[in-house]
């Protein structure tokens, strides 16, 4: 089982100070201020009054989702049409560093929210746009979710075996890839504010770039083969071997020996070391050329044993070899459980929730599990009162319906 963390709801981290704003829905804004969150950013999620989408994603009716990438954050329920509710965004902005949302290009606009009216009240505002396509180009008025832009990039071309159909991440690769993206853009944006002495700046994020980016030298290959990547499963294009491998207890095994030392390291653990001067296996290029013969010459050999014993030997003979697993075996595996790369923290419904660790992990300043994920409108009054808000106009507020807190919303969650 995972270690239990307590928050630390005192905890600062590197970032502490940086106040964002997180209009946001779904993954990708949400894994960009969690990067932030964890290591002490101080973000509020200001929400409609049915709440961030991401609350309703369930698994066994809880919002497991809305948990895991909405720690460290505080909520603000806004009735966004209603009379007032802009006036309270604007009086949010301008105590606020960085501002982000993403809605379809041109609503922040049509809202009275536009880029220029948000920095007229903040020229050091920071304003984070996350949309499917970009803010421009022809693709920009479509609506644009992970799975299209998954598929549009090239990605799910690549992903898969060549007798199948291209085969989509089974995760949010395309939000998560453009909220990490996202988080180095903030953190860029905010060190050009307050250490270069620079104003505000937009930064487009669509989902569209970052997965491509991670794609590689994809563009610069097609122009020099005028080929593109086949599906080969497992198999690499670039080195071999490298796949996955059956065992003999019906589990998986990964092996990757993309380096002339680990591949002759590896014919000899095999008992094969006449491999090593074989004209079909002598340099990485051949390999490439005969993986399936070479797979099906180092499969037969792992076919052999379980997967714990093939794990083992070729540990011990110094190859580079791992099971494949699935969260069930993670929970067992002592290396994530001594490396606290999940952790339970306290749930209001689950009364533990195991979460991802936060990452990178800093030495001298870590990151902290400072409160969990919060119920729907749970800090309306104490953001409101920070922002400078009376205690009247924010009675009014909540009166008229264009805040809400959370007692006026049940505590859903």
């Amino acid at each position: 089982m995972f270690r239990q963390q307590p928050l630390a709801p005192d905890a600062t981290g590197p970032l502490d100070g940086i106040r964002i704003l997180d209009l946001s829905r779904l993954v990708a804004g949400n894994t960009l201020t969690m990067a932030l969150a964890d290591l002490g950013a101080d973000v509020l999620k200001v929400e409609p009054a049915s709440g961030d989408t991401l609350r309703d994603w369930k698994v066994k009716d809880v919002p497991t989702a809305w948990k895991a990438y909405c720690r460290n954050k505080r909520s603000l329920c806004l009735n966004f049409r209603a009379e007032g509710a802009i006036d309270v965004i604007l009086d949010l902005v301008a105590h606020a560093d960085v501002f982000v949302e993403s809605f379809k290009p041109g609503t922040l606009e049509s809202m009275g929210l536009g880029p220029d009216v948000l920095m007229a009240r903040n020229p050091r505002l920071v304003i984070v746009r996350v949309s499917g396509w970009g803010q421009d180009g022809p693709y920009s008025h479509r609506p644009g979710f992970g799975t299209l832009v998954e598929g549009m990039s090239g990605f799910a071309s690549m992903n898969g075996f060549a007798d199948r159909e291209p085969v989509l991440p089974p995760i949010y690769l395309g939000d998560m890839t453009a909220g990490l993206y996202g988080a180095i853009g903030v953190l860029s944006a905010v060190r050009n504010v307050e250490v270069r002495g620079g104003v505000g700046q937009v930064i487009d994020l669509p989902l569209l770039d970052p997965i491509f980016a991670i794609l590689g030298a994809q563009a610069a290959n097609y122009r020099l083969t005028g080929k593109v990547k086949p599906r080969t499963g497992s198999r690499s294009t670039n080195s071999a071997p490298r796949n996955a491998y059956q065992t003999a207890d019906g589990k998986w095994v990964c092996l990757s020996a993309s380096t002339q030392a680990m591949t002759e390291r590896l014919f000899r653990a095999i008992g094969r070391p006449e491999l090593i001067a074989d004209p079909r296996f002598a340099t990485n290029g051949e390999r490439v050329k005969h993986a399936a013969l070479l797979d099906g010459i180092i499969g037969e050999f792992l076919g052999t044993m379980t997967q714990p014993d093939c794990v083992a030997f070729f540990d011990k003979a110094g190859v580079t070899i791992g099971p494949i697993y699935d969260i069930a075996d993670i929970e067992q595996d002592p290396h994530f459980q001594a490396r606290d790369i999940v952790v339970e923290i306290p749930d209001a419904e689950m009364g533990q929730i195991p979460v991802h660790n936060i990452s990178p992990r800093l030495g001298g300043t870590p990151g902290a599990f400072r409160r969990a994920a919060p119920a729907l409108g749970e800090h309306s009054v104490e953001a409101l009162r920070a922002a400078g808000l009376d205690d009247a106009r924010i009675a009014a507020l909540r009166a008229a319906g264009v805040v809400i807190d959370a007692s006026d919303a049940g505590k859903d969650r």
